[in-house]
């Protein structure tokens, strides 16, 4: 029996190597072609939901206002209990706007009820839906701009360069990305007729027409994956989606602990997976043959050759990811023990469902 399984892990990973999409290559990216801060931006409004975010709240609004003149910012702050709305009071000028917003109704997630809020003082025809942890390198919004209105693109996204500073960072965020272009392949979502749909949720370009069209963020209230919820809405309409990987859109979040790492994980992994348990066994079992059995395989008669063969294409894969963010090539040999332990956030998460204690995120729970 463990051969069987064995051979299916060669299988799953020689199938990774060969789809004819490469989920696991990092060709789809973008980054800032100039870095000219004299860019006339007056299309576009900036939507920035803000709740306790005091430490990265001031870098975020100059990173935005570094990237031309005349672009308008719009803040929500999402009834903070700390400094981040006298910090925003202070940045802003007269051109922007700075909302306290209102109590969260029923049936709403946080995040997209202060965006709600906040879409109601757009007169532009551009939004980005930026979130307050986020740091714009200068050029990377003329850049995202231009992509988007050469190639016909009316919702593009970015995924953020994330802090991969200590250990626990340069082991889990790197794969946190990898394993999300396994989920959702950059290439497929990114073809009109093609049913995948995926969005990054720190930076999201898009038109406030299109918008409004897909019927904004009532549509999506209580979505706790909402960029990829808002992606498959705008895909359904026919509209064309991008999404890649970036060196100009920074994360300034710093996760400093695994019970950090932990909880953002745990915070959706079940909903990814449709709260079906059917789903989450199956996905178990997927892992469990990809990551667990080729590492037991070492120390199996008969199976090392087998086993060392699929820890090699698995390392391969795993390697583009490494490479385009800078990091040691030998963190490869982590992933059967970064991939158990995301295994085991998924199931905390199922668990977390299943005694209704939901999701939590900035002291709320859904």
């Amino acid at each position: 029996m463990f051969e069987v399984l064995s051979l299916f892990g060669l299988i799953i990973w020689l199938a990774i190597i060969f789809l004819p999409w490469h989920p696991w290559l990092t060709t789809e990216n973008l980054c800032s072609r100039s870095k000219n801060v004299d860019a006339c931006l007056n299309d576009l409004t900036v939507l920035i939901p803000a709740r306790n975010e005091e430490v990265t709240i001031g870098e975020c609004i100059k990173g935005v206002k570094r990237q031309g003149k005349d672009i308008r910012i719009v803040v929500i702050d999402d009834c903070s209990s700390d400094n981040t709305y006298s910090i925003c009071k202070e940045i802003l000028d007269d051109r922007d706007i700075l909302l306290k917003g209102e109590k969260l109704p029923s049936g709403w997630s946080g995040k997209l009820w202060a965006l709600e809020q906040g879409l109601k003082y757009v007169r532009t025809r551009y939004i980005l839906l930026l979130d307050a942890d986020i740091l714009l390198r200068p050029g990377i919004l003329s850049t995202a701009l231009k992509k988007m209105k050469d190639e016909g693109i009316y919702l593009l996204s970015l995924m953020a360069w994330l802090r991969m500073e200590n250990t626990l960072e340069r082991l889990f965020m790197p794969a946190f990305i990898y394993f999300f272009k396994l989920l959702y392949p950059f290439s497929l979502s990114n073809k009109k007729g093609v049913p995948v749909a995926a969005a990054a949720g720190g930076f999201i370009l898009t038109e406030k027409d299109l918008l409004e069209k897909v019927g904004a963020f009532s549509s999506l209230k209580n979505a706790l994956i909402d960029d990829c919820s808002l992606a498959k809405k705008v895909k359904s309409v026919g509209a064309k989606t991008f999404i890649g990987l970036t060196k100009d859109v920074v994360s300034l979040r710093k996760y400093e602990s695994l019970s950090t790492i932990w909880n953002m994980v745990a915070r959706t992994a079940y909903s990814q997976l449709k709260f079906n348990p059917l789903l989450l066994i199956f996905v178990t079992f997927i892992m469990f043959i990809a990551f667990i059995v080729p590492l037991a395989g070492l120390f199996i008669k008969g199976l090392f050759l087998k086993g060392l063969l699929t820890l090699f294409l698995m390392s391969l894969s795993y390697l583009p990811t490494l490479f385009y963010y800078g990091q040691n090539p030998l963190i490869a040999i982590t992933l059967p023990f970064v991939a158990f332990l995301y295994l085991c956030m998924t199931w905390s998460s199922a668990i977390n469902y299943y005694l209704g204690k939901g999701a939590s995120w900035k002291g709320r729970s859904y």
